[in-house]
């Protein structure tokens, strides 16, 4: 497809200034019917934008799949991709729409991988925990793309780096997971001391978002013992990746929110552009 046609594609949409990308880190679960710092960010996220955006695309730690896969549901399901929380979490619904349109064109941008329609996947609690504080009334489409499993860091932050024009479209495009994720190690109590070696690792990405040192957070392992305690699988880190690889480089990065849960969990967000 070329430009020509996604601008017909996006003619009716209400902004066509380019959008920021965003990483949350979304942590547990019951941070969604929670209300303490973190979510009062996300609540004065959604906010701060001067404009809605068009649609917004998700880019979940918990979608794993072999292969790119892209949700072309119209009305996608709320997912409760979890077990063992309270009852009133299973009966939290984000209705929001979906966007098939646009979610099937996005292969024509792509040349890394063959992006596969996934009509049966929906909002999976990585979307809708974020989204339901910032855009509580659930009116603008959302989509998800799928991380390819079997695939390297560097294939991810590519991958990412192919799909920045639809940002310019006012389209919200969010990475959700977090810099350091060890369920391992993880303290239930909500007032758990960090571990030191978490706190040492958010601080490192800290330091190389801000230089824009990318190359070295694709190639977290060679960051010592504390990324290999705070990565321990890189599911949650692999959506900073796309975060970046779809970031300019003369772009301002913010950060969002700062916080170390339950001991071994980074909520570190931040906003580039």
């Amino acid at each position: 497809m070329s430009l020509k046609e996604f601008n017909s594609l996006s003619k009716n949409f209400n902004l066509t200034s380019r959008f920021p990308v965003i990483f949350i880190g979304h942590g547990n679960p019951m941070n969604v019917i929670m209300d303490n710092s973190f979510t009062r960010s996300l609540s004065g996220l959604g906010k701060s934008f001067k404009e809605k955006p068009n649609a917004i695309l998700v880019v979940s730690a918990h979608w794993l799949t072999n292969g790119t896969h892209v949700m072309v549901s119209a009305k996608p399901k709320t997912i409760h991709d979890f077990g063992g929380f309270p009852e009133e979490l299973y009966q939290i619904q984000y209705p929001a729409p979906g966007y098939p349109e646009l979610a099937k064109e996005l292969k024509h941008f792509v040349s890394a991988t063959q992006l596969i329609d996934d009509e049966q996947w929906g909002l999976d609690h990585g979307a809708w925990t974020v989204l339901k504080h910032m855009f509580p009334e659930a009116t603008i489409p959302v989509f998800q793309l799928s991380i390819d499993a079997s695939k390297s860091p560097d294939f991810h932050f590519k991958l990412a780096t192919e799909l920045t024009v639809i940002r310019e479209k006012g389209v919200l495009i969010i990475g959700s997971g977090n810099i350091v994720h060890n369920l391992y190690k993880m303290d239930f109590d909500l007032e758990a001391k960090p571990f030191d070696w978490a706190i040492d690792f958010d601080e490192i990405v800290k330091m190389k978002l801000l230089k824009r040192e990318f190359e070295d957070l694709i190639n977290y392992d060679t960051l010592g013992q504390a990324a290999k305690l705070s990565i321990p699988t890189n599911d949650h880190y692999l959506p900073m990746l796309y975060t970046l690889g779809l970031s300019e480089k003369k772009e301002e990065l913010k950060f969002i929110f700062e916080e170390i849960q339950n001991a071994s969990i980074s909520m570190r967000c931040f906003q580039i552009g």
